[in-house]
């Protein structure tokens, strides 16, 4: 039995991206002897998202996180020099941060790797159809923007490491709660941050 791929050389076509979950229904009432009216809502804005658009997505958190491992901050040793103290060696072609910010400069690069193993991640499931709104897409997606938070965070100057960290942390649960709710949640949280000073 020849598949649908056989008018092209006997080749088999990729399968269909499997279908998105159907929309929940909800009731709203009416009054007094009317029915009750079946609306329909998606349970997450998140799985309405195209998986060719995450694609993008991805491959722009993939350049942009090869370039930051490539392009570290403060630059490289032009030439080999030795510290002021005269303990170690500068050579040329390291980078500066790791030499005279040695924790800040390993942060950076975890937070780089991380960003480019995530949108790697995320790339390859959702290239083997793996669905949009999966728990593994999701949080993929989740870490590699997120990281891309931490490097900005870390490479600036007089920064304290822990509290650089912290707002990581926080970024990245606001993502996970912000892609994981349905959306009438998502807009009662938004409200009460938004509107907490002002009561």
């Amino acid at each position: 039995m020849m598949g649908n791929g056989a008018g092209m050389g006997g080749g088999q076509m990729y399968p269909p991206y499997p279908p998105a979950a159907p929309p929940m229904m909800m009731e709203q009432p009416r009054g007094h002897g009317q029915g009750a009216v079946h609306q329909q809502r998606p349970p997450n804005n998140w799985a309405g998202n195209d998986a060719n658009t995450l694609l993008v997505v991805a491959t722009l958190i993939t350049t942009l996180t090869y370039q930051l491992g490539c392009s570290v901050p403060g630059g490289y040793w032009q030439e080999t020099q030795p510290s002021a103290d005269g303990k170690h060696v500068y050579h040329a072609g390291d980078p500066v941060m790791r030499d005279l910010h040695r924790q800040r400069y390993w942060v950076f690069m975890a937070a780089s790797w991380m960003g480019f193993a995530g949108s790697m991640l995320m790339t390859l499931s959702l290239l083997v159809r793996m669905p949009v709104d999966s728990r593994h897409v999701r949080w993929s997606f989740a870490v590699a923007y997120s990281s891309l938070v931490l490097t900005f965070i870390v490479s600036q100057p007089n920064t304290h490491l822990s509290l650089d960290i912290i707002l990581w942390v926080v970024v990245l649960a606001f993502l996970w709660l912000m892609i994981s709710v349905r959306a009438e949640h998502r807009a009662r949280i938004v409200g009460c941050l938004c509107c907490a000073g002002d009561n």
